[in-house]
């Protein structure tokens, strides 16, 4: 599989749409698990394999939501962890990135990442976008839990940051329902369309629906960014992300999906295709003007003496109301190919 390389942007993938594993927390802050899943992902030759660095303390407030200040702190790598798996990524020539919930961690991490990535529940988050943004690196953002108009604020409060975001090769906004998982009804693909129409920016989407089809269909109307969340097996899982993710085979069947949906798309150019000019089907399913009966010399052509068949041979079927009122010269038989040379 070669990657395409007809478009140089961040967002632009090796099988078109940016195809980003996103590992997150699965790995359930087991080191040796996530460096499996790690491999496991490179192995899929996805784009990016992206993670989410965090620590409970600077996510969740532990008077507030103590229960899920505890969950986030279960779930917590240390720093030379998650330097170990960018560096494993980078080194297998994989793209690494990460929700960068820590902004502290930004410091150390900044090196590893060619583009952020900037989670639903941090769509409001302005301190969070601003220093972000103020890193100028492309930025991907997921819209799980807002109105049109807040993502349109928020893209808004990122260009005013920095301009090069108003560029589609800097942001990017992703149709997301923060949901684990959600039901089919609540995908909502069209918002892709709309964002697109909206901002001009790049689109994709952001999956929490069971199994890929949601994906493939996303791909269809026009994502060009597919984020979806990756485990070994969902087999036995507890944690509620292993059930919107997708396996390693199952990635390669999306990989297949993918290339055989842009096989189908072709190109925008309406014209005839070799394989229906090599068959002749330009000429054969096409219809010419043919007498219906037998017209003697000297005769008027109507619509009564003359009919359209296949093949397109002699005088095309388009002129048929050129012919009517003019004169035949010389005898023809029904269904004979007519030609200019016997008409006045």
């Amino acid at each position: 599989m070669e990657r395409d390389t007809k478009i140089n942007s961040p967002f632009h993938g090796k099988f078109g749409p940016l195809l980003i594993a996103e590992i997150g927390g699965n790995h359930e802050g087991d080191f040796e698990y996530a460096k499996k899943l790690t491999q496991l992902a490179i192995d899929t030759n996805v784009d990016y394999v992206k993670f989410q660095i965090y620590t409970g303390d600077t996510l969740v407030s532990q008077l507030e939501s103590p229960d899920r200040n505890k969950h986030f702190k279960k779930f917590e790598l240390t720093k030379d962890n998650h330097i170990y798996l960018a560096e494993m990524v980078k080194e297998a020539g994989i793209l690494y990135t990460s929700s960068v919930w820590d902004i502290d961690a930004m410091t150390w991490l900044d090196k590893y990442i060619s583009l952020y990535k900037i989670g639903s529940g941090d769509l409001t988050a302005y301190s969070v976008l601003k220093k972000t943004a103020e890193k100028g690196k492309p930025i991907i953002v997921s819209t799980g839990l807002s109105s049109e108009d807040e993502v349109l604020k928020t893209i808004e409060y990122i260009q005013s940051i920095n301009s090069d975001y108003k560029s589609s090769e800097m942001l990017a906004v992703l149709q997301c329902t923060s949901m684990y998982p959600i039901p089919s009804a609540d995908a909502n693909l069209n918002v892709m369309k709309r964002l697109k129409e909206l901002t001009n920016l790049t689109i994709g989407y952001s999956d929490h629906t069971e199994g890929s089809k949601a994906l493939n269909y996303a791909v269809a109307i026009g994502a060009e960014i597919l984020e979806f969340h990756f485990t070994d097996s969902r087999e036995g899982k507890q944690f509620r992300d292993h059930k919107v993710s997708l396996t390693p085979s199952e990635i390669n069947e999306l990989i297949q999906e993918i290339q055989l949906i842009n096989e189908l798309k072709g190109n925008s150019v309406k014209k005839p295709v070799t394989i229906e000019i090599e068959n002749g089907h330009v000429e054969s399913f096409r219809r010419a003007v043919y007498p219906s009966k037998d017209i003697k010399a000297g005769e008027v052509l109507t619509e009564n003496n003359l009919t359209v068949l296949r093949p397109n041979h002699g005088i095309d079927a388009r002129d048929f109301d050129k012919l009517i009122g003019k004169t035949i010269i010389k005898d023809v038989i029904k269904h004979q190919k007519l030609n200019w040379n016997l008409i006045e």
